[in-house]
């Protein structure tokens, strides 16, 4: 199968764009694609200004009070944004899309293919990638924690007494947000760009403001004002470096969006608007701690006029409740991936859009991510209490892909060994120190993601050890396809009419249904058609691509459905192209869908531990039906029960 490369052409600003991949297109002018990414990539680490440069100054960390202290934390904070988000991903890691698509989870995908041959090193990738997933299951937990307590954090400013009313606020809009999931984001999505846009001017703005008051602050530019603070205060710079990346918090979003818009609108997006307006924020902020120390205490509210505190709070919590959105959806669709790829059960998918796929509703998902959530809020009560958490869940997910950009690097970009150590090595400085310096905090709150990620872990890798366990006894117990059929068309027993459809889990062995439908049924429909939905490691499949199908002999076919794994595969659209293509028509109110349904019993038999194996069986047991998963006509499905030890 032939998949073609995303393309991106252009000859003006104003011209309409199309980016294609594997079925992706979007279409529009460049500024429109900007517009819209500015609202949809970079919500997360544009509301890092409300906290960031306030925990860096933390009196947890013991940095005394001094210029040096400003200027060299300015100067780390300038440096961490041009050399992780800029460099690392603006410039890298946005090349490594798989088809046009990316995030932790696709850039797995593209590392296992040069892994195949090597079983260990295949298993370490696919471990990695899971373990990515679980880190950025967690900040969609801990980025609206943050991110609205921040924003109603500023009520303090305007009159200390209203602290009491932060909880409460903040936790009626977290409710309000995911209670609204389940209409979709279409209609609040057109929004969302111009808001940011007008975020991120204000953010220039009273930073510029401060800036022109105090020019001075530029100086920190310089490096060597990062060295010297290093030098002068080695501990508590090292410490510091676990708030400091708080600034680089949603950097990931740049790369698992890059799918909705195109890596050229991420990377202008980001090179016009968004660093420019991050950068000149946080110089004014060190400009006014220049003048004033006392507004370390908030150092982003407290650079706002009197007159404008009530709009801004207004402003920075609709642009915390974007970033949340923006995170939510990317839960969504992480979920989504993680279960086409094998890591989680089938779930409940609403499509909450008519014309974007990328746009979908998973309940459970959605009231999980809530509940911990409130949680999250209640238990850390105010955002600084919750930078610990943070750091943890970003710097880890930060090394999974530095790690794994390192085998693309060197395996499909086919870059020279020398070039990709230097340039890795470089990265992985970095993010070691950033992760490190975050594990002092264990105690202080990162014990939170680290609790959260290894829940997370624990059932993607049992649930994808326990699906590998249950093929291995099914294959053990089964009869191959081709000799059966030939057998069975041999000395057929009474063919009624109709058709059959038997979902199948292999392609060459006879599915499980069959053999209960002759043994309780003793029947063989006029027409038999034995189904395989296969996920592949691309984002998207061509239509024209999708289907195989082979004649089996007295009219018995073997079809083969392959989807993306962004994609929801969907019975009556396989159905559809079947008829369209291959001239395979079926009516379905005279067509049967045979599905096993398998119950798993935990035994000793080798495999997983007895309770992992058990915490299989209850995840086997919850899980979506593949009638509904795969949107199957309720009332043409039949469901034959079979138990099988693992």
């Amino acid at each position: 199968m032939s998949i073609s490369n995303p393309e991106f052409s252009q000859s003006s600003l104003m011209q309409p764009v199309s980016i294609e991949g594997s079925g992706a297109v979007h279409h529009g002018s460049l500024p429109v694609l900007i517009l819209a990414a500015i609202g949809v990539v970079f919500g997360d680490i544009g509301t890092s200004p409300l906290y960031a440069l306030k925990e860096c100054f933390s009196p947890e960390h013991g940095i005394p009070f001094s210029l040096v202290a400003v200027f060299g934390i300015i100067s780390l904070i300038f440096w961490a944004l041009v050399l992780v988000v800029t460099v690392k991903y603006v410039i890298f890691v946005l090349r490594a899309d798989n088809n046009g698509e990316g995030g932790v989870l696709s850039l797995m995908a593209l590392a296992l293919r040069s892994a195949r041959s090597d079983r260990r090193r295949y298993l370490l990738l696919l471990m990695l990638g899971a373990l990515g997933a679980c880190m950025l299951l967690g900040e969609s937990v801990i980025t609206p924690a943050i991110s609205v307590l921040s924003a109603v954090e500023g009520l303090e400013v305007i009159q200390p007494d209203l602290k009491h009313f932060v909880i409460p606020i903040t936790l009626i809009i977290i409710i309000a947000l995911f209670m609204v999931q389940r209409y979709g984001t279409a209609a609040v999505g057109t929004f969302f760009g111009p808001v940011m846009l007008l975020w991120f001017g204000a953010l220039a703005l009273i930073g510029g403001h401060q800036i022109w008051l105090n020019p001075v602050i530029l100086h920190a530019i310089s490096p060597l004002y990062a060295v010297d603070f290093i030098r002068e205060h080695a501990l508590q710079a090292y410490i510091v470096m676990g708030s400091v990346v708080l600034v680089v918090t949603g950097v990931e979003a740049l790369y698992l969006d890059m799918g909705h818009f195109g890596a050229k609108p991420v990377r202008l997006a980001w090179l016009l608007v968004a660093l420019p307006a991050l950068l000149i924020n946080y110089f004014g902020q060190g400009a006014l701690l220049m003048s004033n120390p006392d507004a370390i205490s908030s150092p982003f509210f407290m650079m706002v006029p009197e007159w404008a505190l009530w709009p801004m709070i207004g402003m920075a919590t609709l642009a915390t409740v974007i970033a949340s959105q923006a995170v939510i959806s990317g839960a969504f669709s992480l979920a989504n991936q993680a279960i086409l790829l094998g890591f989680l059960p089938r779930m409940a998918i609403l499509h909450t859009s008519d014309t974007e796929r990328g746009q979908i509703y998973m309940p459970t998902v959605n009231w999980v991510v809530l509940i911990l959530v409130i949680f999250t809020v209640i238990q850390f009560r105010e955002s600084g209490n919750l930078a610990a958490a943070y750091g943890i869940s970003v710097t880890t997910t930060m090394l999974i892909t530095t790690t794994m950009l390192a085998v693309v690097m060197a395996n499909e970009w086919k870059i020279k060994p020398a070039l990709v150590a230097l340039l890795i090595i470089s990265f992985f400085i970095i993010d070691f120190s950033f992760w490190t310096a975050n594990l002092i905090k264990v105690k202080d709150g990162g014990w939170y993601p680290m609790m959260l990620g290894a829940i997370c872990f624990v059932m993607l890798t049992t649930w994808y050890k326990g699906r590998k366990l249950l093929r291995e006894r099914i294959v053990n117990d089964s009869i191959r396809l081709p000799e059966f059929v030939q057998g069975l068309l041999a000395h057929p027993p009474h063919r009624v009419e109709g058709t059959a459809v038997f979902l199948t889990a292999h392609i060459d062995y006879v599915p499980v249904a069959l053999l209960h439908n002759l043994k309780h049924n003793r029947v063989l429909h006029k027409r038999v058609i034995f189904l395989k939905l296969s996920i592949w490691d691309v984002p998207y499949v061509r239509n024209e691509d999708r289907l195989t199908i082979n004649d089996l002999g007295g009219n018995v076919y073997l079809v083969r459905a392959v989807h993306g794994f962004k994609e929801t595969p969907d019975i009556n659209k396989v159905l559809a192209l079947m008829e369209s293509q291959h001239d395979l028509k079926l009516n379905l109110e005279d067509t049967s869908f045979f599905l096993a349904r398998d119950t798993v019993v935990p035994s000793k038999l080798p495999g997983m531990a007895i309770w992992r194996e058990r915490l299989f069986a209850w995840m086997m047991q919850n899980a979506a039906k593949p009638s509904d998963f795969f949107k199957i006509p309720a009332n043409r499905v039949v469901e034959l029960g079979t138990k099988i030890e693992i």
